[in-house]
């Protein structure tokens, strides 16, 4: 870059473009509502002269810090050993690059680090906007950011009473698939491990209890364990339904079917032909296993990047009405 590029402020970009101070301003800033010539004309001045925007005029100006928080309220040991949030915060990051955004990842091992943080966030500016995942029911950090002026986007189905910006995928739609195909396959005992912890488990059960009331199946609260997403949980869950002998399992995520899976091996049961196994994600891992795992398809990434889009939004125009999304599912078969 040359000694003359670096020396260029608003004001010779403003001139050279033929457009006012403020409108350069905004450009740089990615504000919506202007005209696609003048912000071409604008970028081609900033590209040709190798012009390097001052980040911290820039945010001292703008009011911004060009920074969004991820916040899951999880320990770090269940984000590392969980890929779902791996994939999902790969979808978040690329759009951040693509808008030229600073991600921070905030999470909670307690209760004083809940109050340590949202008085961080809430008290100093630190952010321009949050992305939250519903990771809990009742969750208390989304209750207080409603109070606050600040953007913010939940990924997953909050279960506060209010119209918030979202981004999830059709949980129950999906269950209601997982189940059915196992009726199909003519599978009769049918059990769920399931996860109460948060609305995805929710719906996944609710899915798969109107896929039995669907079929005139029977429902059996013995063929009913819960588990927490993890692996672990799902080979202890799958251990105590043994004893009400299933033929099928919807296991509502993947990592908790690889559990259940390696839990069946080990009484010495076959699979799908003792017992057929589905689970929900499509995690890379599902189609890794010894046999590989049906699951239900749920598109993580693209969740991330809808949530970056959504926050986006609200960040540059605070009057628009928060919007829902949905994101569609499918049935992805491999065993059975």
């Amino acid at each position: 870059m040359s000694k003359q590029a670096k020396k260029l402020t608003l004001d010779d970009i403003a001139k050279l473009a033929g457009v006012s101070r403020a409108t350069v301003s905004r450009v740089i800033n990615k504000y919506p509502h202007i005209t696609p010539d003048v912000r071409a004309r604008v970028q081609k001045i900033i590209s040709e002269t190798g012009y390097q925007p001052n980040k911290i005029a820039q945010s001292l100006a703008s009011q911004r810090t060009g920074i969004i928080g991820l916040v899951i309220p999880s320990a770090t040991q269940t984000i590392l050993s969980d890929p779902y949030f791996l994939h999902l915060i790969s979808g978040i990051t690329q759009k951040t690059n693509a808008y030229a955004l600073t991600l921070s990842l905030f999470l909670f091992h307690s209760m004083d680090d809940e109050v340590q943080i949202a008085h961080s966030l809430f008290n100093t500016n630190l952010v321009d906007g949050l992305i939250i995942t519903a990771d809990r029911k009742e969750n208390p950090f989304a209750q207080q950011v409603i109070t606050q002026d600040i953007p913010f986007v939940v990924i997953g189905r909050s279960d506060l009473n209010t119209p918030l910006a979202s981004v999830n995928v059709a949980n129950e739609q999906g269950a209601y698939l997982a189940t059915e195909h196992l009726i199909t396959l003519g599978r009769r005992r049918l059990a769920i491990i399931m996860c109460d912890h948060n609305t995805a488990g929710d719906d996944r059960y609710a899915g798969y209890r109107r896929a039995l009331a669907d079929y005139d199946m029977a429902f059996d609260p013995q063929r009913v364990v819960c588990g927490d997403f993890s692996l672990e949980s799902g080979y202890a869950a799958m251990q105590q339904l043994l004893s009400a002998k299933p033929d099928a399992v919807f296991v509502s995520s993947d990592m908790m079917a690889i559990g259940a899976q390696q839990a069946i091996r080990q009484a010495g049961l076959r699979i799908p032909d003792d017992i057929a196994v589905v689970g929900f994600d499509d995690l890379p891992q599902a189609a890794l296993t010894d046999p590989p795992l049906t699951t239900i398809q749920q598109p993580i990434e693209e969740l991330g990047m809808v949530a970056v889009d959504l926050l986006h939004d609200l960040m540059h125009d605070s009057a628009a009405a928060p919007r829902q999304v949905v994101l569609p599912i499918a049935l992805i078969r491999r065993t059975t």
